[in-house]
């Protein structure tokens, strides 16, 4: 099963950084948040990724073409026409294709680009811009068992994002985009969606979390996962600084990987 990331946004803000770089590229502990959540689906063994790329896409590109330079001790000896002696080759067992889904596109319409490099199978989904400690299989499983289009992992967060009604069994009866008033359950990411999702996307100006949830959600065909653990977007510069704290103390919850 593919993993699609959305990374095109810019993440103005955030801070200065974002200026030069899309926000998925934001490091923390000196790694970008978009390999920390690749690392996390990875120690799930879904290693075939998807980035769906956008604003700065170029530093993306740089980060997976050079990437083993840096995981790895190199030696640039310039006293021998500049030859280079990488000392400790660290590979990951990851197969990513990065696509273009241009400036502008919403999430929607980044998803429909991706496609045909998807397929006729089901998908996962996230957002480059939040971690987690789901369980990624008991994710799927839970799709898997209840046998609808998509499902999303719900969280229970300030309320930034869309907003869901969720029935005993898990089934989303209503999708909508947040007010101010709501106190619910919120689209944390990590969705699994079947390739009939695509049907409900027109083109780039679609967003996914309006009409194709939403829709989805009327037919009956949107579950929700309950996740009661760790989540947190990389939303601010103060979401940015306590993800980072976290890291640099070894309490980071979505770390559920081995080095």
């Amino acid at each position: 099963m593919k993993v699609v990331i959305l990374a095109g946004g810019f993440g103005t803000r955030i801070s200065e950084e974002s200026i030069s770089k899309p926000k998925p590229m934001i490091e923390l502990g000196g790694m970008p948040i978009l390999w920390h959540i690749m690392k996390m689906y990875s120690a799930y063994g879904y290693n075939e990724f998807i980035i769906c790329m956008g604003y700065k896409a170029n530093v993306i590109r740089d980060f997976f073409a050079n990437y083993y330079l840096y995981t790895s001790d190199v030696t640039f000896d310039m006293s021998d026409n500049n030859r280079m002696i990488v000392h400790r080759n660290y590979s990951e067992p990851w197969k990513v294709t990065l696509v273009d889904t241009r400036l502008n596109t919403m999430t929607g319409g980044r998803i429909k680009r991706i496609q045909k490099y998807v397929g006729n199978e089901p998908f996962l989904l996230t957002y480059g811009d939040g971690v987690s400690d789901v369980d990624i299989n008991k994710l799927v499983k839970f799709h898997n068992e209840h046998g609808h289009k998509c499902t999303i992992t719900t969280v229970s967060s300030r309320q930034r994002f869309g907003v869901i009604n969720i029935e005993k069994d898990g089934l989303v009866s209503d999708f909508r985009e947040k007010s101010d008033e709501d106190g619910a359950m919120i689209n944390g990411g990590f969705m699994v969606c079947e390739p009939s999702v695509f049907d409900y996307i027109k083109g780039d100006k679609t967003v996914f979390e309006k009409e194709p949830l939403e829709n989805l959600a009327k037919e009956g065909e949107l579950d929700a996962y309950r996740h009661k653990g760790f989540w947190q977007c990389m939303d601010t510069k103060r979401d940015h600084d306590i993800l980072e704290e976290m890291w640099e103390e070894g309490k980071a919850p979505w770390k559920t990987w081995k080095d």
